[in-house]
């Protein structure tokens, strides 16, 4: 063993040290092996930041955008409402249609944030039909885990090994190659936990002592907006048309706050929420909060040109995905009580409309402009959920309280989820038609989700999880280096001694048990890098294919179910299931120890060797 090698291996080691202690960060841990590889001399500078090229990694980059494009557009959150409804009150039913769902979504973006989704969800329907919240919650992220075997994109180690096996001037796997094993992966994993749930939690939810956060109609209720809220049409005749708000002065003359505006364009309604600049015109529908529900309007509305109509519902549930509210509290060093609330200034500085008044836990029956706030009064604000949110930490005059629901849910697009679906459609057709690289037809999907303003350019940016690309990034010359000292035949001398005179399925049985007791202390995605290169070499020292060893390296990389830490997916639902590390030791690794089985039997047959 060379001394190259030896700090190949020293450097391989002391990363998974710090990858197991979360300190520094993996991204920066990556960062750190980019240094120290050209600085050794052992790798060129070239050969280290190759990565950054690789098309795997700009794959990957586009598929976050991809994914979080479905989110936007709230595709996410209507597969929820429709397995609700289908679920009924049957746990059963629900469990299959959930891990059914989310193996389904988590096939084509991120499983980590298709479980972050669903696990509100999946907290408020145990609620309601009295099941314990850890029945479902593993079940939950063992789909997040199955759709990884599903497609060819559904997680970073499919696209790592593909991108491996292209690297050796090989065939590499397309699109649906992962399909059958993973679709009898979910099969048994459905089954399975249809059975494992009864050694996870109580048939009842236990009760809680955390209460669950508001509704936007509980909210509404609280502060008595029910008895204020308006819908009002504004006339050809009003004087209203074609001034600003600014200039009309309702709140202060008429005790009329405008929330926002109903906008017919073309064959769709728009919702606009009302700033001071908002420009009213005829036939806009204004949605009101009166300063008092006893005010006698009606003069003031002939005289303003305006026509009230029904209001069904409260407008707030109306719009949840787009209007929300917030509680704001005053903390004892504010510099607010005193003031009235016309002083506040929150339309002009923040977007937002001071809507309800709760003073000593009384809502106040209206809200009138020139009430003055008191030590310990708790606002009640209304908007978009972007200004909302902006609240945090703005200023220490107030205190934004907890969010309600409905924030979960919000999609800011939701009206192009038509156009995603079809982006989602088009990338999906080229990568299985094979009319361009795989990492061409993602940027085509992205570029269109784009064009549709399904996405903008601030929100791509944010989707892209950065640090799981520069782990990429780092690790890929690891696989370079061990295969320039020797590593790598090293590690195939190994395997072949130990398991080789047993045949082929029990080289490829120890490789899959190998790689997913790696991914219990290092990531799947840096797992595959390090495992895939010695994959390909063994199949080539035995002369056999490669593409087998390789997609054994690929599922097993996504078995990550033994530990709570094995994978985010499972850190993601420890807490909200309440589960201790031995759950998922006890559940997981006789899973685990089935999807093994499965492959080893199913691989060669679907691979011939």
């Amino acid at each position: 063993m060379s001394g190259e090698l030896l700090w190949v291996l020293g450097l391989l080691l002391c990363s998974m040290v710090l990858f197991i202690l979360n300190k520094p960060r993996m991204d920066v841990v990556a960062l750190l092996v980019i240094l120290a590889l050209p600085l050794s001399g052992i790798l060129s500078l070239e050969e280290t930041l190759a990565g950054f090229s690789d098309p795997s990694v700009i794959l990957i980059a586009a598929l976050f955008v991809i994914g979080h494009g479905l989110v936007r557009t709230g595709i996410a959150y209507q597969l929820g409402d429709w397995m609700v409804a289908k679920a009924g009150n049957s746990e059963s039913r629900l469990l299959i249609l959930l891990m059914l769902t989310v193996a389904g979504l988590g096939s084509v973006m991120s499983s980590a944030g298709v479980v972050a989704i669903f696990i509100p969800i999946v907290l408020s329907i145990a609620s309601r039909i009295g099941s314990s919240p850890a029945r479902l919650l593993m079940p939950l992220s063992f789909a997040g885990l199955i759709s990884g075997m599903l497609t060819l994109v559904a997680t970073p180690p499919n696209m790592v090994v593909h991108s491996e096996l292209v690297r050796n001037g090989l065939d590499g796997f397309s699109f649906f190659s992962f399909t059958p094993i993973g679709l009898l992966v979910l099969a048994l994993g459905i089954g399975y936990m249809l059975i494992a749930r009864h050694w996870l939690g109580q048939t009842k939810a236990q009760n809680s002592h955390a209460l669950p956060r508001q509704t936007l109609t509980e909210l509404a209720s609280a502060y008595r907006l029910t008895e204020r809220e308006r819908r009002l049409r504004v006339r050809p005749d009003s004087r209203l048309a074609n001034h600003p708000l600014n200039e009309l002065e309702l709140r202060s003359q008429y005790g009329i706050n405008v929330i926002a505006v109903e906008r017919q364009q073309r064959f769709r309604t728009l919702l606009q929420i009302a700033t001071g600049n908002t420009l009213i015109q005829p036939g806009d529908v204004l949605l009101v909060d009166l300063a008092s529900p006893t005010i006698a309007l009606l003069g003031a509305y002939d005289e303003l040109g305006l026509e009230p109509l029904p209001l069904s519902d409260s407008y707030y549930s109306i719009h949840s995905h787009q209007l929300g509210l917030a509680e704001v509290a005053l903390p004892p060093e504010s510099r607010l009580p005193g003031k009235t609330i016309q002083e506040l200034g929150f339309r002009s500085q923040y977007q937002l409309n001071v809507v309800g008044l709760r003073r000593s836990g009384q809502a106040l029956e209206g809200l009138l402009v020139d009430e003055r706030l008191k030590p310990a009064d708790t606002l009640l604000v209304a908007g978009e959920w972007k200004d909302i949110k902006r609240l945090h930490g703005l200023s220490r005059d107030f205190l934004l309280l907890s969010l309600p629901a409905e924030v979960d849910e919000v999609a800011p697009a939701k009206r192009k989820a038509p156009y995603a679906l079809l982006c989602l459609a088009v990338m999906v057709m080229l990568m299985v038609s094979g009319l361009v690289p795989n990492v061409l037809a993602a940027l085509i999907g992205c570029l269109l989700m784009g064009a549709f303003r399904c996405i903008d350019m601030d929100s791509a940016w944010r989707a892209i999880h950065w640090p799981s690309l520069l782990l990429i990034v780092g690790m890929l010359p690891f696989a370079l280096a061990l295969q320039k000292t020797g590593g790598i035949d090293l590690a195939v001398h190994g395997l072949l001694q130990l398991f080789g005179e047993a045949g082929p399925r029990a080289l490829l049985a120890a490789l899959f048990a190998v790689t997913a007791i790696t991914g219990l202390f290092i990531s799947n995605t840096a797992t595959a890098v390090l495992m895939a290169p010695v994959a390909i070499a063994t199949a080539q020292a035995l002369e056999a294919s490669p593409a087998p060893f390789a997609m054994i390296v690929a599922l097993a990389a996504s078995a990550a179910f033994m530990t709570p830490v094995s994978s985010p997916v499972n850190t993601l639902v420890l807490d909200p299931g309440r589960y201790r590390f031995t759950d998922f030791v006890r559940i997981g690794v006789p899973f685990t120890l089935l999807v093994m089985l499965v492959s080893v039997l199913l691989v060669p047959w679907l691979f011939p060797l």
